[in-house]
């Protein structure tokens, strides 16, 4: 006789219960049976062949952090970067979080943060590091709750020769003596002196750096609307004539997030931060994107007073550890930005959120040397792209682009299910509809798999998940067919400050959200979801994955090649380098995967790397080749230089 597995077992005897409470409640106990059945379809093998499954990893409730932006290092640990996480107490607090995470023993180690890094950019350099640009240096406040009147003083230094720096709680004095405080530090530069050559006549021209400050008396009596020079508290004698202040407007409208001018590199060895250069511009809600060179273009973010950068775009030096002046061009915050094959930058369109609603939203090829824009036309449902997804589809040889759901202009209730795919090795590039999303759908994420397919998950209809629209799905686009199949449903639902990570044992980590209401009601305040779930694709159901033996931290040249020895040569259709992630806010540019040339020779593998650095930049990426079933190996780490 054959008795019933345990498994079984615990079903029917959850059935049973159900259906002797059925006539005490029947709704409730519909609603259990139905929940035992699904967790019992779910942990099939068949069930989880074709649609894969989620797990929640479990971390200690110490090294919980609000996960604002997630990068997976070459350490195969990832690095969670919360800043103050949303949290003004926190904020006000100076209490900065970071965690470390390593994924293949499930272990945790706070990183010490030394800056409120929420919310700024961030990219991997070619040796690793993390590099860190902006972040938070004031909360937004809105307008009914504003209590003191401010807003941007223009510091002045008529002197050639000496720059000052005023500490944050500098007053400024106006004529009428109202007086006005400095909330940040600001480094004012030397006066300009130029010499007539045929005069002989010296001429001065002021410096000049902006600070926020605010009125030291609260209401009405701190607003002005005039012109007005403002002396310098604590300056005496020359210093008191040549630095001054200048500012127009200091009222009690709304006050956007102001951003900082400080950036960091994290050591993945050494595992902490280490300040550089700080940025000419404070940044909040910027894009770092690597360049084919390996240095990192930074644009947009909000500004030391609130207002998005305009158009002052900057480059970091890896190798000096410097920032130094870019081609100007405007973006909105948070925007989309690839490297393409032959170096110009593509904006997709998609970005997160600040800036006016008629400039910088149309997609373009971007040539940064010689600073000119070609528009891409052709997307639908262009005033929809906020809060929007964007990948470099696989492999980058393609060079297509593709656009999923979005949302509208600020807090608008739009959101739509389009999807839109541009090649970019046309000779006029223009969006086509791709297919449909299942739902209306902005926050998105987009994770690129080994077996050149795209993992897209989460996301909410309205604007940060209002009336309870977190949407409970997931779903795997094919580039080679263009269709989306089913996933196995998230039991986490992500909307705002929200990221994905593929991670290198193939399966792909899900962090963060931040729903602006509790209750479909929107009368409670949401929480912030510190749970990281991780999602395991049908591949790794399959059977026995393809190994690779050897060659783990190898380095490779553009055009040259690597081995490996593998007991499953024989199977080896197809090798992928594959960039780790960077992600923030459903953004991450550093995602991308790379078809490889492969030749076997009996158990002996050898991959080939393109000589292009625009297709292939320097740096650490993780190596899977795949079998004729798509089954991908764990990754090894290969460093392109």
């Amino acid at each position: 006789m054959r008795y019933p597995s345990r498994r079984t077992r615990s079903v029917l005897l959850g059935c049973t219960a159900a259906v002797v409470l059925a006539g005490l409640n029947a709704p409730a106990a519909i609603t259990y049976t139905k929940a035992r059945y699904h967790e019992y379809e779910i942990n099939q093998p068949e069930y989880k062949k074709q649609y894969g499954y989620w797990r929640i990893a479990g971390m200690p409730k110490k090294f919980q952090v609000n996960s604002i932006h997630a990068t997976l290092l070459p350490t195969g640990k990832v690095l969670l970067i919360a800043g103050s996480g949303n949290s003004i107490k926190l904020f006000q607090g100076g209490t900065f979080k970071s965690t470390l995470w390593d994924p293949v023993n499930n272990t945790f180690r706070k990183i010490p943060t030394p800056k409120d890094m929420f919310c700024g950019g961030h990219t991997q350099l070619p040796d690793g590091r993390l590099l860190i640009a902006g972040g938070t240096a004031r909360y937004e406040v809105l307008k009914g709750d504003v209590k003191h009147a401010g807003g941007a003083m223009l510091v002045k230094n008529e002197d050639p020769d000496q720059a000052r720096t005023f500490p944050k709680g500098t007053i400024f004095r106006s004529p009428e003596g109202r007086t006005y405080t400095s909330q940040v530090d600001v480094r004012v530069p030397v006066a300009r002196k130029r010499k007539d050559q045929e005069s002989g006549e010296i001429t001065v021209t002021a410096s000049e750096a902006r600070v926020y400050v605010e009125s030291a008396v609260e209401g009405a009596d701190g607003i002005t609307n005039t012109s007005e020079q403002y002396t310098i508290e604590g300056l005496q004698g020359r210093d008191r004539d040549n630095f001054y202040g200048l500012a127009n407007k200091l009222g009690m409208d709304k006050k956007d997030f102001q951003g900082i001018r400080e950036a960091y590199e994290f050591d993945p060895v050494a595992e902490k931060y280490v300040q550089v250069d700080s940025m000419s511009e404070a940044r909040w809600y910027p894009t770092l994107v690597t360049l084919a060179d390996g240095r990192v273009l930074a644009v947009s973010g909000l500004d030391d007073i609130g207002q998005v950068v305009p158009g002052r775009n900057e480059v970091y030096d890896p190798r000096a550890r410097t920032w130094s002046k870019a081609p100007s061009r405007y973006f909105p915050t948070y925007p989309s930005l690839f490297l393409t094959q032959g170096g110009s930058i593509f904006y997709s369109g998609s970005n997160a959120g600040y800036g006016p609603a008629d400039r910088g939203r149309v997609p373009g090829v971007w040539d940064v040397k010689g600073n000119t824009f070609r528009e891409v036309p052709g997307l639908a449902d262009a005033d929809i792209l906020e809060t929007s997804s964007s990948v470099l589809l696989p492999p980058a040889q393609e060079q297509k682009v593709m656009v999923l759901g979005g949302g509208g202009v600020g807090e608008s209730k739009k959101s739509t299910a389009r999807t839109a795919i541009v090649d970019l090795k046309d000779e006029r590039p223009r969006f086509r509809r791709g297919p449909d999303l299942t739902e209306r759908t902005r926050y998105l994420n987009s994770v690129i798999l080994p077996d050149d397919t795209v993992f897209t998950t989460g996301g909410s209809k309205d604007y940060r998940g209002r009336g309870k629209s977190d949407i409970l799905k997931a779903q795997i686009y094919h580039p080679a067919s263009e269709k989306f199949t089913p996933a196995a449903d998230p039991s986490v639902g992500r909307d705002y400050h929200t990221e994905a990570l593929l991670l290198p044992d193939g399966r792909v980590a899900v962090f963060g959200s931040d729903p602006l209401f509790g209750d479909k009601d929107n009368t409670r305040p949401g929480a912030f979801e510190q749970r990281v779930e991780v999602y395991s694709p049908p591949y790794l159901y399959r059977g026995a994955r393809p190994v690779l033996h050897g060659g783990d931290r190898a380095e490779a040249a553009r055009g040259g090649g690597v081995s490996f020895t593998s007991p499953d040569a024989f199977r080896i259709k197809a090798a992928r380098l594959i960039h780790p992630g960077s992600a923030t806010h459903v953004t991450d540019v550093d995602q991308r995967s790379v078809a490889l040339r492969v030749r076997i020779s009996g158990d002996r593998v050898t991959v080939t790397v393109p000589d292009d650095a625009t297709l292939v930049p320097s740096g650490w990426y993780m190596l899977f080749v795949t079998d004729q079933e798509g089954t991908p190996s764990k990754a090894v780490w290969v460093r392109v230089r």
